[in-house]
């Protein structure tokens, strides 16, 4: 990545959905933008900005970039109760509303500057297209979830509009027809969580809000998705079918790494992390045999019941393997109903298991004791786990998961599918058959993939060169921007 000096490098706004999963791959992002020596502001809610200020380093991450400051929005998240996934995207609903009446304004002004060069906005965000579009300023569509799902999201207007969705409860594992590339696989199940609800009027307005999304993005100056090509490269062969430039740069988090490896920096690569994060589970592990623990984690933004967290936790018990599980603060639903919790999971846990409210989880699952990851499959948790090599048993939650875990299973066969079953039973089974029953399998497979993650990444990878030629799209519109 060649010099440039601050007047005449492009000037970046990078505006993320203010959630863990979406703001970690962008941050990376805005990090690799300025070690190409751009002028980037990440616009970010006050609250998520005094978070990380509270449990990482951002601030001084970035402090060795002049070019680099953050943009903060006053406001709160949506206060509604959390009880289901449903309330979920409601509460994410709300939030981009929210956004949409803080921000569009600040957005406005700094545009109207003059300087900016172009926008990379999460695809959630709709009102940040309208206002880059209106004010001349070619827009960059960032869709965090994988390829696969974001074709899937592409299909669900025309699944609506034929019928196929919602579906019924007992056609869950029917196989999903007019989803071109994915039908001799992906079953009803597989699709993303909200194509599941009951109600035809919500399926309508779900409808009208994916075909909106859709259209953005079709109509965004490119499209920038955190995966590779040897993972995904007929999904996105797909995808450039309908979006005009189409750049696969991931894995982020391993992308940037490598290019701060390259230029032999000292800068810092440092979390994104909401929580404190507990590096005690770490010196735990160290005592532990090689492979010998299942890691479990299920992410930022799940809600679980309080049965259901005791189903996964006797059947962590039960396996009879040592586990590594994070339960952070907000995880619970009915957490503080006063039922107590089993002698014997107690027990079983104090002899075999460790539990922490947040983990550095790129640290844990590269330790040597890690085997495998119980997880909600989340994509960067899945980018994540195929980096470090570590086979996955996916039980997914909500959103772009489900897809995800069907592909970890039946595509990629980096892990097993456990579907959205919570029972004992099948938890102790599976475990087992990750750690021990199906390990040389998985893991002959995922060695494959994780060395190919890492090739993409490297100068000459498939990744490498479309973050170049991303960088390079981005400085020519800067040149047109000046004329």
């Amino acid at each position: 990545m060649d010099n440039q000096s601050s007047s005449t490098s492009p000037h970046v706004i990078i505006f993320p959905l203010p959630a863990q999963g979406h703001i970690t791959p962008m941050l990376n992002l805005a990090q690799l933008f300025c070690h190409a020596n751009f002028q980037v502001t990440l616009f970010i809610t006050t609250q998520y900005l005094e978070r990380l200020t509270l449990y990482t380093d951002t601030k001084t991450r970035f402090a060795g970039y002049p070019g680099f400051r953050f943009q903060p929005i006053p406001n709160e998240p949506p206060s509604r109760q959390l009880t289901c996934h449903e309330d979920l995207m409601g509460w994410i609903a709300e939030l981009v509303q929210g956004l949409a009446v803080d921000a569009t304004p600040i957005l406005q002004k700094m545009i109207n500057g003059g300087d900016v060069s172009c926008m990379v906005v999460d695809g959630w965000l709709s009102f940040a297209y309208q206002v880059g579009n209106e004010c001349g300023i070619p827009v960059i569509s960032f869709r965090c979830p994988s390829a696969c799902c974001v074709w899937a999201y592409f299909s669900t207007p025309n699944l609506i509009q034929l019928g196929q969705v919602p579906f019924q409860e007992e056609d869950m594992d029917k196989l999903v027809e007019n989803v071109p590339g994915l039908d001799t696989f992906l079953r009803n199940r597989d699709l993303p969580s909200f194509c599941r609800t009951k109600d035809r009027a919500t399926c309508l307005g779900l409808q009208q809000a994916f075909a909106d999304e859709v259209q953005r993005t079709s109509e965004a100056y490119g499209l920038i998705l955190n995966t590779f090509e040897d993972l995904e490269g007929p999904l996105l062969s797909l995808l450039r079918s309908k979006c005009p430039r189409v750049y696969s740069i991931g894995p982020l988090h391993s992308h940037l790494k490598h290019r701060l490896d390259e230029e032999k920096t000292t800068l810092p690569i440092s979390s994104s992390s909401l929580w404190e994060v507990d590096q005690s589970c770490l010196s735990w592990l160290d005592k532990k045999p090689a492979e010998s623990v299942i890691y479990v984690g299920f992410g930022s933004l799940t809600i679980l019941e309080k049965e259901q967290i005791l189903e996964i936790w006797e059947g962590l018990v039960q396996s009879n393997k040592y586990f590594l599980w994070v339960i952070r603060p907000n995880l619970v639903i009915g957490g503080e109903n006063g039922t107590p919790t089993p002698t014997a999971l107690l027990e079983g846990t104090k002899e075999r298991g460790c539990i922490v409210s947040w983990a550095p989880q790129e640290a844990v699952l590269a330790h040597p004791a890690v085997g495998g990851f119980l997880t909600h499959s989340g994509w960067n948790s899945t980018l994540e786990s195929i980096t470090a090599g570590v086979p996955m048993l996916c039980w997914p939650y909500f959103a772009d998961q489900q897809v995800n875990s069907r592909y970890v299973g039946e595509v990629w066969k980096i892990g097993l599918d456990m579907k959205d079953k919570c029972d004992r039973k099948v938890v102790a089974e599976m475990v087992n058959d990750v750690l021990d029953r199906k390990k040389d399998e998985l893991k002959e497979s995922m060695a494959r993939m994780s060395e190919a993650a890492k090739k993409s990444v490297t100068e000459g990878g498939s990744s490498y060169c479309n973050l170049d030629r991303l960088i390079q799209d981005i400085k020519m519109m800067s040149i047109k921007g000046a004329d």
